[in-house]
This record gives structure tokens, sequence and C-alpha cells, in this order.
């Protein structure tokens, strides 16, 4: 039945439903079925030729709208039916725009009449049929288009005496300006039908005049404080930008000035609607149009013509035969045209709204500045030309540079921007390449240095490569410039775009297709990629050189964005070998004034500018077998000597950009260090040391977020510091600096502050060897100290992760060596010790308001003890004893089973490490053969083990072997009676098909019963294992895991579990764990004889619980443990049981709770519990 059908007269209404519904299900495929097969039978041709895509776009387009056209136009059509082909209808036109769909609708005069009746059933103010009304307007304004004149549709428009029949022009004219107030898109439908029907040639006669005026009394009683009045405005503005577009000028002409100075009265410029002031600026600009004749410029520079032919003739013929496009004016024609005084009115509302906030109305703005432009003579253009370059001046705001670019990029486009004019526009571009200004803690002006990419990717398709090559290498240092050095991936991208439309328009541009092969779209994406890689790249063409290193040093060294200043500073490090005496003689010199600028920003980028260019000097000598001083002379060793101490001198290390200082002057320590200064002996070592030992002494002073990196480069120049400069030329330590140093930095382990304990944890670990030599004992227990909790500093477990990391570090420096003393290497008597400590961590499991903090220990752990095993393996296998190595591979499989993903993932990684290490495998790895099965070589690449679905599946195998059972399954514990769903589920599944397995062999479920036992047993009262293992067995005795167990009278595995079990919930108050204990007890019913009873005992002591919630939990979880395992109760006591637990109110006064329980424990056949009378009671 069509939607639109009638039911037949006298048809009962359930034999038409049930009629439809047998059809319905008699039909088989729907009736589009053959058409639907054929369509797609030719979607791979269609798809591969643009031209039958495009047409079959085209035919279904007609096809649809047709079939909705014919919805509309049947009168018998319900009212939501024909809304709905509006609705269907106006999202077809959202497509593509509704000017395609246009010359689709029917458009002959019988269509007008009934159009018109539509709108008469149609209330503006519903705002759930906005969609029909906007395409009856659509559909009016197409129909104003016939070329009869609209009186000869009316009639006699007399109907009755004395009463006259509205027109169809009036009527039209009405339902314009009633949609232009609206709030919904039909005001921009009605804008679209008022420039249809107003500038039609029997109409402008009669109703422009009028139509305008009523124009510009709504502009003058609207205000744009109101939202009523902004939408008035919002329309009239819509309407008369359009007629002014699609009039005639000779039409619109006699109503431009009135319009203007109406338009200037209404202050759009200050209104705080964006769109607004884009419609004022696009009235202001058809309006300038009106004034100005349609013509084209005969001054205008033109490159080629639009004959593809015509542009390749002139290369064909050579050189004596090319066109030269001059810049040709016709001088008698420009003065026989006079210019309207009202035009300057509008170049100069036009320049206002290049400045504008909003970027759309700028736009909009240079497009009106470019079609101005091509209207006026040579002279006139060329001031607004000059009017625009005043845009680019630095008492301006970015969005006055913004659109400056836009207006000189349109000018540009179009031909108006003469080439005599480019010595004064490209200078002015170079600057907006780079603008930048800093506002705040962040700057403005990506979308200015955007904007000038846009104008060079306009100039390129703008002229000849002659006009240009002046100036070529200015712009391509500069788009080459911007394309590696920019802060934003926009601005990058815009410039290697601009490059490439250079390069290939042009062709003059020095080495492009190289430069574009290593700088494309995607290169450029990644920002550390552009300074480091592609710009050492780019420098080796000699022309970019030093406009890249000069950029750095003006631009990037001083950004506000401390990750730019560092690989600015990295940046130079590599290009000072594109150039190594520019950056020794100019570079260098240049840096070492900006040290002490006032400038934080500036002070901190010439700091590390200054370090990383000696050090990139430095190995730029040592490869060319040449002295340092060919590249650093006395003065410049002198001024980067110096730079410690005026830093110092002038308290610059305090405050608020210490840190950051701070941090610079380390790394200069660090690089200097390496590069070999000649300081040995000099008193600035010594102000270097006190520049580290105070940073790490007052870590805690230091923000957060920099606090780690402030560490890091003070750990790493201590490290160069000591081997350059506190090591003899013997090879030996300074005996007098190596007492100092150790004797100070163990006593600051013991720092009440943790964040000392871990600066200096971190420099005794990258101390060189020759300082370790004859104190490695005393280094390991003091940063074993460290690692050790203590009541006073439970919390501080950065500083336990910290020392971790040191002692795996210190070993690493110290070597492995069999017979060795244990003052000099690791060796038998120490390796003992030392693994003891790392085991020891791995049982942290310290949490604090940060959570589970004991998780950063316990992955330093597994680490180092990964980094000691593979080195003793390495070297000394026969240091690694058999429970040594035993204890390693199970503690890191325990962590491999535990909760936390990132810990998880870590231990798989660090046991598959040790059980594939490269060379020999390491010795006395519990079962390897079988784990070799178990996790083969090609599970470390392709399993994901953050991934619980992965990882558990995998783990859980290692309960088969009896080494691992224990720790895998106290792992397993915590994850299965966790929180996180998908732990929980993926690690309960892993564990019960493991159970599955072994349900028929008693031995191995024996074995895994006395493993679970043992695990209660060592962590009773230890809530972290114990509340989840009461879940873990809750549910393995729901899902049947020990049914063997249960038919045996009084297992003793059901014996030991229920001992367990009330050891731990004893004068427990934990309401989750005595909730779990009692879901464990309601499991136990399962066994038979004596543990039934003491468990129904346990059930009713809970019954009568001093916490109510304890006693309804205890009620509800019997009841439904009576629900399912009640078969050892007579029927007859079941039912009674039961209707006592149920009609109970459990959260009731203990005593009329204990009648109840009492009368429960004679029904259940236990013994009633007694009152224990309290100590000193009488």
């Amino acid at each position: 039945m069509a939607l639109g059908e009638e039911r037949a007269a006298g048809a009962p209404e359930d034999g038409a439903e049930d009629e439809v519904l047998a059809r319905g299900s008699a039909l088989e495929a729907f009736g589009e079925s053959a058409e639907t097969r054929a369509l797609l039978g030719r979607l791979r041709e269609v798809l591969g030729d643009r031209a039958a895509r495009e047409g079959a776009l085209e035919r279904f387009r007609e096809w649809m709208m047709n079939l909705l056209l014919d919805i509309v136009q049947d009168k018998t059509s319900p009212a939501d039916l024909i809304h709905l082909a509006f609705k269907f209808l106006y999202i077809i036109t959202k497509v593509r725009g509704y000017k395609t769909f246009l010359r689709l609708f029917p458009h002959e005069v019988a269509n007008v009449q009934p159009v018109l009746d539509m709108f008469t059933n149609q209330n503006p103010r519903d705002h759930e049929t906005w969609e029909t009304r906007y395409m009856l307007l659509l559909w009016l304004s197409v129909t104003c288009l016939i070329p009869f004149d609209f009186s000869r549709l009316d009639g006699n428009l007399l109907t009755q005496p004395g009463q006259t029949r509205m027109s169809i022009m009036d009527r039209i004219l009405q339902i314009a300006e009633a949609y232009l107030v609206v709030s919904d898109k039909a005001r921009d439908a009605a804008a679209v039908l008022v420039s249809k029907f107003v500038t039609r040639p029997d109409v402008k006669q009669k109703k422009m005049a009028g139509f305008l005026d009523w124009s510009l009394h709504t502009l003058a009683r609207s205000s744009f404080q109101t939202i009523e009045g902004v939408i008035a405005m919002d329309g009239t503005l819509q309407a008369l930008a359009q007629i002014f577009k699609h009039g005639k000028r000779e039409d619109c002409l006699p109503y431009a000035a009135t319009v203007l100075k109406c338009l200037e009265g209404c202050n759009l410029p200050d209104s705080n609607q964006t769109l607004l002031r884009k419609l004022g600026v696009k009235l202001v600009q058809r309006l300038g149009l009106t004034f100005l004749k349609p013509r084209v410029a005969k001054w205008r520079y033109q490159r080629g013509c639009r004959s593809l032919a015509a542009n390749l003739q002139p290369r064909l013929q050579g050189p004596e035969g090319s066109q030269m496009p001059a810049e040709t004016a016709d001088c008698d024609s420009d003065g026989d045209y006079d210019v309207p005084e009202d035009v300057e009115s509008v170049i100069e509302q036009l320049l206002v709204g290049l400045k504008d906030q909003d970027t759309i109305v700028r736009w909009s703005a240079a497009k009106g500045i470019g079609r101005m432009a091509a209207r006026l003579p040579r002279e006139l253009a060329d001031d607004v030309v000059g009017s625009v370059l005043d845009c680019f001046s630095f008492q301006e705001t970015d969005n006055a540079w913004h659109g400056g670019c836009l207006a000189l990029a349109e000018l540009g486009r179009r031909g108006l921007l003469l080439p005599s004019r480019l010595e004064d526009v490209v200078p002015v571009i170079l600057k907006a390449l780079t603008y930048e200004e800093k506002r705040g803690s962040c700057s403005v002006g990506t979308n200015v240095r955007d904007a000038a990419c846009y104008v060079c990717w306009a100039f390129a398709r703008a002229y000849e490569p002659r006009e240009l090559q002046p100036f070529v290498a200015a712009i391509s240092s500069a788009l080459v410039i911007a394309t590696v050095f920019d802060r934003n991936i926009n601005c990058r991208r815009a410039a290697s775009a601009a490059f490439q439309e250079n390069v290939g328009r042009q062709g003059t541009f020095p080495h492009g297709i190289d430069i574009l092969t290593a700088a494309d779209y995607f290169a450029v994406g990644n920002r550390a990629n552009c300074f480091l890689v592609i710009s050492m790249f780019i420098a080796g063409f000699p022309e970019y050189t030093q406009p890249m290193i000069d950029h750095l040093v003006a631009m990037k060294i001083n950004h506000w964005d401390g990750v730019i200043r560092e690989l600015s500073a990295k940046a130079l490090h590599n290009l000072a070998q594109r150039a190594p005496e520019y950056s020794a003689t100019h570079v260098l010199p240049c840096l070492l004034s900006k040290t002490q600028s006032l400038d934080l920003h500036t002070r901190h980028g010439a700091v590390l500018a200054c370090a990383e260019l000696a050090r990139g000097l430095y190995r730029l000598a040592v490869q060319e077998d040449r002295p340092v001083a060919d590249y650093l002379d006395d003065a410049a060793v002198r001024g980067l000597k110096q730079i410690h101490q005026q830093l110092y001198d002038r308290q610059l290390y305090r405050g608020l950009g210490g840190e950051l200082m701070r941090q610079a002057v380390c790394v200069l320590i660090e690089n200097l260090s390496l590069s070999k200064m000649p300081f040995r002996g000099d008193v600035v070592i010594d102000g270097w040391q006190w520049l580290i030992d105070d940073t790490l002494r007052n870590l805690h002073l230091i923000s957060s977020h920099s606090r780690q990196q402030v560490k890091e480069a003070a750990v790493s120049a201590l490290a160069a510091l000591c081997c350059e400069y506190y090591v003899l030329d013997g090879g030996q330590a300074d005996p007098v600096k190596q007492e100092e140093l150790l004797q100070q930095y163990l006593a600051d382990l013991q720092s009440p502050e943790e964040m000392a304990r871990c600066g200096f944890s971190l420099a005794l670990g990258t101390l060189p060897r020759v300082l370790l030599q004859g104190r490695l004992q005393q280094v390991l227990a003091g940063l074993g100290a460290v690692t050790t909790i203590c009541p006073k500093d439970v919390s501080f477990a950065e500083s336990r992760r910290d020392a971790l990391k040191a002692i795996s570090r210190v070993c690493q420096t110290v070597g492995v060596r069999a017979g060795g003393a244990p003052d000099e290497v690791v060796c038998e008597e120490n390796v003992s010790q030392i693994y003891r400590t790392l085991l020891g961590c791995l049982r942290d499991y310290t949490t604090d308001s940060r959570g589970d903090v004991g998780a950063w220990v316990r992955e330093a752990a597994m680490t180092s003890l990964r980094d000691l095993t593979l080195l003793l393996g390495r070297e000394q296998p026969e240091l690694l004893e058999a429970s040594i190595c035993q204890q390693v591979m199970c503690c890191v499989a325990q962590q491999a089973s535990e909760k936390i993903d990132r810990v998880r993932a870590h231990a798989a990684r660090v046991f598959m490490t040790l059980l594939h290490c490269e060379g020999a495998p390491l010795p006395h790895v519990p079962h390897r053969g079988q784990l070799e099965e178990l996790f083969p070589r090609s599970d470390v690449a392709s399993v994901n083990w953050n991934a619980p679905s992965q990882a558990f599946p995998r783990i859980t195998r290692l309960l088969g072997l009896p080494a691992y059972r224990y720790h895998v399954l106290l792992g397993l514990a915590v994850s299965v009676g966790g929180l996180t769903e998908s732990t929980v589920r993926y690690s309960t599944q892993s564990l019960f098909e493991y159970m599955k397995g072994i349900q028929n062999d008693p031995q191995a479920l024996e074995g895994f019963g006395g493993t679970l036992l043992q695990l209660f047993e060592d962590n009773l009262l230890n809530d972290r294992v114990s509340v989840p293992l009461l879940k873990m067995l809750d549910q393995m005795l729901a899902n049947g895991c020990f049914d063997l167990f249960t038919a045996e009278q009084d297992h003793p595995f059901g014996v030991k579990l229920l001992a367990l079990c009330k050891e731990e919930t004893r004068k427990s108050k934990d309401v989750q764990k005595l909730r779990s204990g009692i879901a464990v007890f309601c499991g136990m019913v399962q066994f038979p004889g004596d543990v039934r009873r003491k468990v129904l005992l346990q059930l009713c002591l809970l019954l009568c619980h001093p916490f109510p919630v304890i006693r309804k939990s205890t009620a509800s979880q019997v009841y439904e443990m009576l629900l399912t395992y009640g078969d050892f109760l007579a029927d007859g006591v079941l039912e009674e049981v039961m209707a006592v637990l149920g009609a109970t109110a459990w959260d009731a006064e203990l005593p009329v709770v204990r009648a109840q329980r009492n009368h429960l424990c004679d029904l259940l056949g236990v013994p009633r519990p007694q009152l224990v009378p309290k100590p000193g009671t009488g």
C-alpha cells in the first residue's frame, strides 16, 4: 500500500492489515532489486570513468528529485508526507549546493500559482518544518525566471464590489519580506528569491525602489545588540548583496549611494556578530562594483593566455618569437574614465575589513579589494596596493598582516600587482613568512605565515620567471626555512606546497627537485625530522646554508617554546658541519653575546646553542684530524668558560627562570666536557661541580613538569665532567675528588627529600669506573639502603626506583669477574646481595594517593634483574646459581600475570628476553625445554602483552609447571579478583580453561589445590592478596573447579580452606572482605560432612554480625546458595528455611534477628551460638 493511498471505503481494518502482512511475508525481494543489481554491476565501469561517474550522479539526482516532487505535487499526499519529501529534497541539495538543483525544479508558468498556494499552509514560526519553507522559497525563485510579465497571470483582480485580490507580484514580495526576518535557514532562500524577483524587468520598475526603501528602513531600525535585530539585519543584508550582485548596473546605480550611506550609519564594524560584518563587507564591495563600470583593465599584468596552444607556441618558436608580457597601460582610456567619490569610501571600508578579527571577513574584504582594483585606473589601483602595504607595519596586529597577505595574493592572482611593485611587496612577504608575535605563554602569527605561503604560491602562478628572477634567492630561502623550521605543521606543509609550485611554474629555484623529494607533504609532518634530518640535507646546498643558520640564530634560539629552542640548538650542531668557518667566526660570538641577555628565553636558547655548536665543531675537528683551535679560538673558549660564572654572579640560577638556566648550563657542561675543553685544574670545574650538586640537592624546588629533564641533564653533565676532569693522565681517579665526591653523595642518599635521593642515586650510578674502584661495596650498600622501605619514607617510591636503576648501571660499569675483589667488580662475594636487593624490590606494592606507586619500583627491579642476569650469563655464567635463576624467572612470571597492563607487558618482555637471550642460553632456567615450547621466539614480536586477551591465555600455561605454579597463581589471584573488567574477564577465562584441563587428573588437581592453600596461608591478613583471592575462590567453587574434592567426605582441601577462611574473616571490619568470605562459605557447602556443618555454623554466626549490611548480605547469599545446593536438606525443611530467610528483616535490631537466626540453626541442625560475656562485665 502506498504511503499516500487511502484505505478503501468499507474495508475492515484488520483485514487490510493482515493482507499487508501477508504480502510483506510473501515477497522474497524488494521491487527495485533488478535495477539495483544492474547499477551495482556497472559500478566498476562508472568508477573507472570520471565523466561517466558525474553523468551517473546527475541522472540519479534528477530521478530522485522527480520522485520527491511528484509526492509534493500530489494533492492527495498528507501534510506529513509532503514535509518529509521536502526534507529529503533539502538533504539532496546539501550535497552539492542549491545552485545546481534550481534548474531541476518545475518552472513553467503553470507552477507559479501552485507554489504560491503552498505558502498559505506554512507557519513561519514552526521550527519543525523549516526545510519545507526553504525548498518552497528556492522553488519560487526559479519560477520567477519565467519570461512573461506577472501582470498577465493576475487576471481580473476585482473579485467582488469593493474588494480586490492581491496581485502575484505583491504576494511574492510579501512572502519574501516576511521570510527575510525569520530565524531559520529559510532566510537565506528568501534572499535568493529577492535577487531573482526584484531584478526582473517588470518588477524592477514597480517594486525595486519600494523594496530597497523597506530594506533601508529595516536596517535603520534594527540593532545588532538584540537577537531580533541581528536576524533582521542578516536577512536584509543578504538580500541587498544578492540584488547588487545579480542586478544590472544601470538599474542599481541610482540607489547605490543611498544604500552605502545607510550602511555606513549601521556601524557594522563595531558589531560582535561575525556574519553581519562579513555581509557588510560583501555588500560594500558590490556597491563599489556598481559605482565602477565593468571592464577589463588593460594595464593589468598577464602571464600567457588561457589557450594552452598559444602558451606553448612561443616556446616552440624560440626565445626570439616569445611574447613579452609588458606592463602596458592604456593611458588615454584611463584618463577619460571618472571615478565616483563614493569609491574612496568603499575602498576605505574594505581596507578596514582587512584588519577584522575574523578570517572570513578579512577574506571577503581581500576579494573585494581585488575586484575593485580590476576596474580602477592604473594610478588609483597602485594607490590601493600602497594602502594594502600599510597593513604590514609592526604597529598593526596579526589580523592586519593576515588580511594584507590575502589581499596581495588576490591582487597578484588577478594580475593587478605589477612587476614594478614586487620590490616593495617581496620584502614584506619575507617578513610575513617569519611573523610571530608573543602573547603571554604562547604566540600568534600562524595564520599570517600560512597566508604568506599562499602569496608565494599565487605569485608562482601569476608571473613569468624573469619577473621573479631578482627575488628567487630570497623567496626560495624563506620558503625552505618555513618548510623545515616553522613550529606549526600546517605552515610547514603550506611552505612546502608553495615551494613545489614555484619549482614547477618558475623552474628557477636552486636544487628544487632534490629539495622537494626530501621535504614533501608527509616528510615535513614530523617536526624533529624537519629540524634534524631534512635541514641537514638542504644545508648541503650552499645557497641555503647560511640563511638557515642565520634564521635559527635570529628567530628560533629565542623562541617562546622550549622544545623549539632545544631543536634549534641541535640543528645548529648539525649545520656546523656544513659551514664550520661561518659558525665559528660569526655564529658563536653572536650566541656568546646573547647568553647574558635580559630575556630568559634568549638566554636559555643561547646557552643551549653554544653548547651544541661547540660540540659540533669539536666533532668536525676530530673527523678531519685537525686541532680544535682551528675552529675555537682563545676568545671563544674563554667566552664558553665564563658563561657559568657570569650567570652565577647575576644570580640567574634563582627565581622563576632558574630551572631553565640550570638545565641549559648542565647541557653546556656535558658538551664542553665531551669536547675536551682545556679546563683541567681550572676553578670553573669547581663551579660546575657546585651547580650539579646544588641542582640535585634542590630538585624538590623545581616544578614537577621540568624536574625530570633537569635531573637527567645534571646527571649526564656529571658523567661527562667526571670522565674528563677527575681522571688523571694515567687512567687513575683523582683520590681527593673521589673521596670528596663519594662521601658527599653517599651522605645525601639519606636526605629527607625524596627528589634529592633520586638525584644522588642516579649520580652514583653514572660515575665512571675509576671513581668506583675500591668503593664498590660502599656504593652498593648505600644504594641498597635507599631501596629499603622504612616507616618514615614509605611513599618514596621514586627514590627506590632510581636507586635500582643506579645499581644496574653500577654493575654494568664495573663489570663482572668471578675471582675479583668485591670492592672492584661484581663477583661471587657480592652478587648474592645484589640479587637479594633487586628481588626484594619486586615485593614493593606501596600505594598512596597516586595509586600503585610500587609498580614503578617493580618495573625498575625487573629491568635491573634482566640487565644483571644477561651480563652474568654473557661474561661469567658460573656466578648464576640455580636458586637465584629460579627466583628471577618465577618472580618475573608472577609480575607477568598481575593486573596492571603496563607492568604485565614489561614483565612478559623481560621473561621472553631471559628465555631467548642472544648467544649462549642462561643456565639453570627451570623447565627450559617446556618453556621454549610454550613461549616460542616468535611470540616476542607477535604478541601484544598489554592486551589481557593475548597475555593471560599464554601466561596461565605456566600453571602446569610446578616451579612456576605458586608465583603465577599469586599473580592470577590479584587479576581474577581485581576490578578492571577486561583483566577480570580474560584472566578468569584462562584460569578456568586450565582447570578444565586437569579435572580428570587427581594428581594435578591435588598439586594445584595444595599450592592454592599454601598461597592463602602465606598471605593471611594481607588484604592486597587475600581479598582478591577470596573472590577467585568464590568463582572457582561456583564453576565446579573442585568437584573432585567435593565427592569425598571431609576432604583435607575443604578442611584446610575452611580454617583459613575463618582465620581471614575473624574480627574483620572490612565489608568487602566479609562479603567475599560469605561467598566462599556459601560455595563450600558443596563439601559434605563436618566441613558443611561448620560452614553453616559460620554463616549463622554472620547472620547476627554487628553490621546490618553484612547480615542482609549473608541472608541473601545463603538464600541463593540453598537454591543451588539445597538438596542436602529435606524439602519441608528447605522451604521453611527459605521462608525465614526471605521474611526476616535482617537489618532490624539484633535481639529480633537473633531469635530468627536461632530458629534457622535448629532447622539446619547446627548448634545455636552462645553469647560470650565481655571480660570485666559483672
